[in-house]
């Protein structure tokens, strides 16, 4: 084709800063495209084909670097690009067509944005002269998305495409991580234009504070060395900052307690003796009550979520407030500050520890004797337990327990939401990063299936273990054809009680046991009431129809053989229906809307801290 038929310009190769020329290729948007995910180093894409995201697909087919997850469901697609983002660090890519298949990335966009997951959406769109005439499949998915993206880029010309792809990735993985959108018409990718790397990037708008402020270090060291009770309250931006082991050396350098929100699990080990668990409204007691008699708090990339407060107005009434988070729009957001720290939670905890040390040289040690007394009394007194059931059948708390306790070293684990998830929070030790993944701000159902394919791709020398409900596992299990067609072999437990646990749970505790809407396992014409579990479908049979290897374990004699037999398979996905007692219920809680002083470690016990302070 000769310029003129196609429209092509051939522009003069830009100048780098050096002096040197940058070398211009000739390609279509697609092409661009293609090859901007390589230059920003996306190795895995998680998608499906449509009609206006097609002009792509085909360079995609030629590229060595990325590799392209034929998913299912949309919906997959950005949960495994989720998945795959918290287990390496990277970056995670998904990809759909307008309209439909654009909507479908809604639910995992927004999952992104409440857990601030690096994400990459790109979207095919309607041609642009078709834009806002309703075409077929159009959407506007630019403003869908807008509320919960960190930025949205519609892209109108086919030269814009690399830069719009290296400021995306830049904007998704700097500051506070999220998701952000790239919507491109069809005609832009089928367009001619020129490819150069790097582009220009230019976002005046866009200066994420990550050094924190000296004197404000300074005066949260003073109040953390004074205080008589303060309490290190740990979120995931300490894993988003990588701060990890800043963490332990700071906790270990004050002496104080710890405790790591939903998100934040691993961030420091659940076996340290200085760990009081997980607060919020299944937090455990010691961790509950010890933010609510702190006189301090130390929140670290987290955002006084009301899973962890409770009823807002009574949380921590004691408490002075140093806030360290990299967003400033979270600080004071819900509980006003008293040190409020803007920065990245690795820089903030490391001058954190110069200044404590500093401290300490002047005199000024802490003393927290009398603090770690009592909390130690309350963790001795209401440690997590379960009881196993009466008539012999499985407990879903010792399941999930064996399978942390015989997976092997280094295992992901993910989980879906409800009472699995809490339970798997809590009877599996986290003691090392990226090793739970899991949807916390969103609570979306059926996340744990595509996120463990996500993390399975990012990582394919760890072991993934999905623990899913068997609700959960209806959304989204078409994902397992998924992981057996692409090899990507991920082990799922289905936590099998016949119902819709957590409702239930909560219509056992709020609506007097009127169970509406929340079975599972039984329809008009059930031909065996008394089977356990949800049988319709059978999650056996489901599962090897997709590829997988299954199995059904309904005995506690059986749980460890069934776990190990998993744990040994390792060339398919492999999927464990674990038929368990329905009336297990998630202890310690707090009911929604009421004070943390109010929490219960297990029914009708309410946990008594034999103190009458109200200082």
């Amino acid at each position: 084709m000769t310029e003129q038929a196609t429209g092509a310009h051939h522009p003069q190769p830009r100048p780098r800063s050096g002096g040197q020329s940058i070398p211009v290729e000739y390609v279509t948007g697609a092409q661009s495209l293609i090859r901007s995910l390589e230059e920003v180093g996306a190795d895995t894409v998680f998608g499906i084909p449509g009609g206006t995201i097609l002009p792509a697909y085909d360079p995609l087919m030629d590229s060595t670097k990325v590799r392209h997850v034929l998913v299912r469901h949309e919906q997959g697609a950005g949960h495994a690009a989720t998945g795959y983002a918290q287990a390496t660090g990277r970056v995670g890519v998904c990809m759909a067509t307008s309209g439909p298949g654009a909507t479908n990335l809604v639910t995992p966009i927004a999952d992104a944005h409440m857990d601030s997951v690096p994400l990459v959406a790109i979207t095919g769109q309607v041609v642009s002269k078709a834009i806002g005439t309703d075409a077929f499949q159009e959407a506007d998915i630019v403003g869908i998305t807008m509320p919960i993206t960190k930025h949205s880029f519609l892209v109108t010309k086919a030269e814009d495409i690399p830069r719009a792809i290296a400021q995306a990735f830049h904007i998704a993985s700097t500051g506070r991580p999220g998701p952000v959108l790239v919507d491109i018409p069809k005609d832009i990718l089928q367009a001619q234009t020129t490819f150069s790397w790097p582009p220009a990037m230019d976002l005046p708008g866009y200066r994420p504070v990550t050094k924190p402020h000296a004197k404000q270090i300074r005066e949260a060291a003073k109040l953390i060395t004074a205080a008589k009770r303060p309490i290190l309250y740990v979120g995931g931006g300490v894993l988003k900052a990588q701060a990890t082991a800043e963490l332990k050396v700071l906790a270990e350098l004050t002496g104080a307690p710890v405790t790591t929100t939903l998100m934040a699990l691993g961030a420091f080990p659940d076996s340290h003796p200085q760990h009081l668990g997980m607060p919020g409204m299944h937090g455990s007691v010691a961790a509950v009550t010890g933010l609510q008699k702190a006189d301090l708090i130390v929140a670290l990339g987290a955002r006084f979520d009301d899973r962890v407060t409770g009823k807002l107005d009574s949380f921590a009434p004691h408490a002075k407030i140093v806030h360290a988070d990299i967003d400033p729009a979270e600080i004071g957001k819900n509980r006003a500050a008293d040190v409020p720290i803007v920065g990245d939670a690795r820089e903030v905890i490391a001058d954190l520890i110069q200044a404590v040390q500093k401290e300490h040289s002047e005199g000024n040690p802490g003393d927290y004797a009398a603090w770690w007394k009592d909390l130690d009394r309350w963790r001795e007194t209401y440690p997590l337990g379960y009881d196993q059931p009466a008539d012999g059948s499985l407990s879903p708390q010792a399941v999930i327990e064996r399978i942390g306790q015989l997976a092997p070293e280094g295992t992901i684990f993910t989980a879906g939401v409800g009472q699995h998830q809490m339970w798997a929070a809590h009877f599996i030790q986290y003691d090392k990063p990226a090793t739970w993944l899991n949807s916390g701000g969103a609570g979306t159902m059926g996340y744990a299936v595509p996120a463990a394919m996500g993390a399975k791709a990012g990582a394919p020398e760890r072991t993934v273990w999905a623990i899913d409900g068997d609700g959960c596992f209806q959304m989204t299990n078409q994902e397992l054809t998924t992981c057996a067609l692409n090899n990507i072999p991920i082990k799922v437990a289905v936590i099998n009680n016949g119902a819709l646990g957590m409702v239930r749970q909560w219509q056992t505790l709020f609506y007097n046991q009127r169970y509406s809407n929340t079975v599972l396992h039984s329809g008009p014409d059930d031909v065996n009431p008394e089977a356990r579990g949800t049988r319709v479908p059978d999650f056996v049979k489901l599962s090897e129809a997709m590829g997988c290897y299954a199995i059904r374990c309904e005995r506690p004699e059986d749980l460890d053989k069934a776990i190990e037999e998993a744990n040994s398979i390792n060339d398919r996905p492999v999927v464990i229906d674990f038929i368990v007692h329905e009336d297990a219920m998630v202890w310690p809680m707090v009911a929604a809307g009421t004070s943390n002083d109010e929490i219960m470690a297990a029914r009708d016990v309410r946990p008594d801290f034999g103190d009458n302070e109200d200082d």
